[in-house]
């Protein structure tokens, strides 16, 4: 007599953190491949090796799906900064040092961040995820002009630094998205294109130079 087989699929039992990592792996691919609306949870179980449900389960509807990716990969980028970054190193040092681990975290990761940057920007909830995610990255580029302010024995007035670190959030965030598209570019090679540019603006700064309007003829 035949064995019977049975069509349907098995899983492989996995400890659940591993299967959300897993679950969350290709829902960032697909949801980068396709855009939030056009992705589907369909695509996304089948890519994981799992089942439709096993997703709902355990990470909710297509939004909330979405919404853990967007943690997930903003926190494993602001770790990487963070890391980088150490508060006992020169100023430029430090910053050249997040700027590369920005630009590194982008180029091995452009899934991740097509999704967190150009999926999400464009409606809502994820655009106020977007925001806050840029929030706490000026936060830091601000705390990092602020601590190298202080150590060269001035201060710069709360409003200044804040403009200053979001206009380098802004130029690098777009400099990323160029990088994302461009696979054959080399992310150290784009990080010293970016420190070259702010840190002369950022340098300056530090020295008390400022730019002023020609007075009105």
């Amino acid at each position: 007599m035949l064995a019977r087989v049975s069509s349907t699929p098995t899983f492989k039992r996995l400890p659940r953190a591993v299967r959300e990592q897993q679950m969350l792996d290709a829902a960032v691919k697909v949801f980068s491949r396709r855009g939030f609306h056009a992705a589907s949870m369909d695509e996304i179980a089948d890519d994981a090796g799992i089942s439709k449900p096993m997703v709902y389960a355990y990470l909710g509807t297509k939004e909330e799906l979405f919404i853990a990716c967007l943690h997930r990969e903003s926190t494993r980028m602001m770790e990487a900064i963070a890391g980088a970054a150490a508060p006992d190193l020169p100023a430029d040092e430090r910053l050249w040092r997040g700027l590369r681990a920005f630009f590194g975290f982008v180029g091995a990761h452009r899934d991740g961040w097509a999704v967190l940057y150009r999926q999400a920007r464009g409606s809502q909830p994820f655009a106020a995820e977007l925001a806050a995610m840029r929030g706490r990255l000026v936060e830091v580029v601000a705390g990092m002009l602020d601590h190298a302010l202080r150590a060269s024995g001035r201060e710069v007035g709360a409003t200044d630094l804040e403009v200053v670190a979001y206009g380098l959030v802004g130029a690098s965030e777009s400099l990323a998205d160029w990088l994302a598209d461009h696979p054959e570019a080399d992310a150290g090679k784009t990080a010293t294109r970016m420190m070259n540019v702010a840190w002369l603006g950022a340098d300056q700064l530090l020295r008390g130079v400022t730019w002023h309007p020609p007075a009105a003829g």
